[in-house]
């Protein structure tokens, strides 16, 4: 079912509803569209257009493979960041365990594209969604599904909502990263009052615990750690509890893109329990990398020798004003570009098959369809020049474009990544 409907990806036609395609391109199927190997460039793209490096982003499926495997983690990655079901198979492929996701829409496209293990990093309480979960557990024995819990109130209406469901759903107590922090179970206590309301419900199974370290409040590396710890004491206290009984494997799951070295070193102290542990790291803004957030949060620049992550994406642009010469303007802006957490970094500027790196050039702000531009006296630029865009976290930077060219370092496309938001 996987490799059909990933098949069919590459008979989508190609139209209007893809920006940056070539037009004269209106009409072929994507597969035929990357059969012909059109370069970037010369190959009738029009700008803005976005693409992946080819050779980055293999790279960074490989790091991240070997990483987790090394400090024996298992791994889903966060398919939120790219919702491309094409990554998720790659993902897979070098041995993640599944795919972590957010809400039930992103859990759909996953299951159209037959990933078999999902880790829902939300509690759920959406009784359509949750019914969805429950038809789709009882049609598919090998489809395994786990979501947080984070309240009593929350067990209640997942219960009502699956109530005589073929199977129960799996659940991992969701612990808080901290007073004021996001979603979780502020205490222990409380952590143990969520446990026994699972335990009452016959279409709910506790199988582990869970949190996101991403947010500890004012973190750095010994609150992070010791947060973790908390979450694997709490493991150990629900096992000598006897809340594990009658499982093959006991979840513990955290890890983002900024603490997962944190993650590896606490995880490697998790003491027996009375069944095996999944380690589940669930990072997955690696999959792209970026040129700013991640780039100075990436636990990569504190290991250095576990290796680097590197930069897949760049945006092209147009420079289409040059007002003065401290200013110019090119024709992409919030619509194209990752705005959230830093501005697009300005690194090459390509004319007449001349590529240079853009001295002197910064963006200084968007507007829906314009990036602002300061230049310094040194700056060689001229409306028509193609500008190279750096940018800043992957989020938000996937889910501005549909259908993504993937070129290798001379130009060449040799296969577009379908997203689904």
């Amino acid at each position: 079912m996987a490799g059909e409907a990933l098949a069919r990806l590459a008979e989508e036609r190609v139209d209007h509803r893809f920006k940056g395609l070539p037009p004269d391109a209106d009409g072929l199927t994507v597969g035929e569209l990357a059969a012909e190997r059109r370069n970037l460039f010369t190959g009738g793209f029009t700008t803005p257009v976005l693409a992946l490096s080819a050779e980055h982003l293999e790279h960074n499926l490989r790091l991240m493979a070997r990483y987790t495997t090394r400090h024996g983690l298992a791994f889903a990655p966060h398919g939120k960041t790219s919702m491309a079901p094409q990554l998720f198979q790659r993902q897979v492929e070098r041995g993640a365990w599944g795919i972590t996701l957010a809400v039930p829409h992103q859990v759909r496209v996953a299951r159209a594209f037959g990933v078999g293990r999902v880790f829902l990093a939300n509690e759920l309480v959406d009784p359509v969604a949750l019914r969805w979960i429950a038809a789709e557990l009882a049609a598919d024995p090998d489809f395994r599904f786990v979501c947080y819990v984070d309240s009593v109130r929350g067990v209640e209406q997942m219960a009502a909502a699956l109530d005589g469901a073929a199977r129960p759903v799996d659940v991992v107590v969701e612990l808080a990263a901290g007073d004021g922090a996001r979603t979780g179970v502020r205490t222990e206590a409380e952590c143990a009052a969520v446990a026994d309301a699972v335990a009452a419900t016959p279409s709910l199974r506790l199988v582990g615990v869970a949190g996101y370290e991403g947010e500890v409040p004012r973190a750095d590396p010994e609150r992070v750690r010791a947060w973790l710890r908390r979450l694997v004491a709490l493991a150990a206290d629900f096992d000598r509890a006897g809340r594990f009984e009658d499982l093959d494997e006991i979840v513990v799951s955290a890890g983002g893109s900024a603490w997962f070295d944190a993650v590896a070193d606490v995880f490697a102290e998790v003491p027996d329990l009375s069944a095996p542990v999944l380690k589940l790291l669930r990072s997955g803004a690696y999959v792209s990398h970026d040129d700013g957030h991640y780039r100075e949060l990436t636990p990569f620049a504190r290991v250095p020798e576990e290796g680097a992550l590197e930069p897949a994406f760049r945006l092209w642009a147009q420079v289409v004003s040059r007002p003065s010469a401290e200013q110019a303007f090119a024709n992409a802006g919030k619509r194209d570009a990752a705005y959230d957490l830093d501005l697009p970094v300005a690194q090459v500027v390509r004319r007449d098959k001349v590529v240079r790196p853009a001295a002197g050039i910064e963006v200084t702000a968007l507007s829906d369809q314009h990036a602002w531009l300061r230049t310094a006296p040194e700056a060689e630029l001229e409306v028509g020049d193609w500008l190279g865009l750096g940018l800043s976290h992957p989020c938000t930077s996937f889910d501005k474009w549909q259908l993504i060219p993937v070129a290798e370092a001379d130009g060449t496309v040799v296969e577009y990544i379908r997203t689904f938001f």
